[in-house]
């Protein structure tokens, strides 16, 4: 917003007027003379520059602004957008994870490897000509019911879909504390960092997804501990732990979806200068 000039000249009079202290014998000029002398120095001297500076700098700023507002708006949508990807993800490993989980070990196959004769069962007696053999009526497979960790890893992880990441939080950390070392224990882990780093509460945010890797090493969340962890040392400014957390990514799955997104982000710090 540029400031008129006749405005700058109306301050500097009212300065003038309260600090000046007219010499003797001087007429008192009026305010309309004070004003058009200070209209005349303004038109022909460097304030006018100074002003004119100022005002493109106050439009320079208010561009940055503008441009430091679109990006933060972006990095919010890429950060839902990702967030959206893995939860998607999970949602479709559940199924099988939990198929995987319920699938009855394969018996061993006998001696020798080969394929035992079915065994037909001898009825006692011979059925009558007349009467024809009774039919079992047949008895629908029921769904086998969810167990009571996979309700609560449920419940917190329909809060976490909402957006609502405090009361998912909470319900995460009730699960682990009734099954520290279930079946559900290390998505619980990891996605309690998500909803930290989605709060930018990247110390906490640290802290869960390190607990993925301590404590389940083999877990398919470990790949993506080891990414977010990465991105908090960035987040931290912490250039040197950063850089480690995705080389070792890198070297432990090369190929991966995780460590292309690890590359990219040390591409990206190298061209910053981190």
């Amino acid at each position: 917003m540029q400031l008129p000039r006749r405005t700058i000249a109306f301050a500097l009079t009212a300065l003038l007027a309260g600090g000046a202290v007219a010499a003797p014998g001087d007429a008192p000029a009026s305010l309309e003379a004070r004003v058009a002398r200070l209209e005349r120095v303004l038109d022909s001297s460097t304030l006018v520059n100074m002003l004119d500076q100022l005002n493109q700098l106050q439009q320079q700023v208010q561009v940055l602004q503008g441009q430091l507002d679109k990006q933060g708006h972006q990095l919010q949508a890429i950060e839902a957008r990702q967030r959206d990807m893995y939860m998607d993800l999970d949602k479709r490993l559940q199924p099988l994870e939990a198929a995987a989980r319920a699938r009855p070990a394969t018996p061993p196959a006998p001696a020798g490897g080969g394929v035992p004769a079915p065994q037909m069962p001898v009825p006692a007696t011979a059925p009558s000509p007349s009467t024809p053999p009774a039919v079992a009526p047949s008895t629908p497979v029921a769904a086998a019911p969810a167990q009571p960790e996979q309700k609560l890893y449920e419940q917190a992880f329909n809060l976490l879909k909402d957006g609502s990441y405090k009361q998912a939080i909470a319900a995460f950390q009730s699960q682990l504390k009734s099954y520290p070392s279930g079946s559900y224990a290390d998505n619980a882990y990891y996605w309690t960092g998500e909803s930290y780093y989605v709060m930018r509460d990247f110390p906490a945010a640290l802290a869960s997804f390190q607990k993925v890797l301590s404590a389940f090493p083999n877990s398919p969340k470990a790949l993506g501990s080891m990414l977010k962890i990465g991105y908090i040392h960035y987040e931290l400014k912490q250039w040197a732990a950063a850089r480690q957390a995705l080389e070792q990514l890198k070297s432990r799955a090369p190929g991966s979806r995780e460590a292309r997104l690890a590359d990219a982000r040390l591409q990206q710090m190298q061209r910053e200068g981190h």
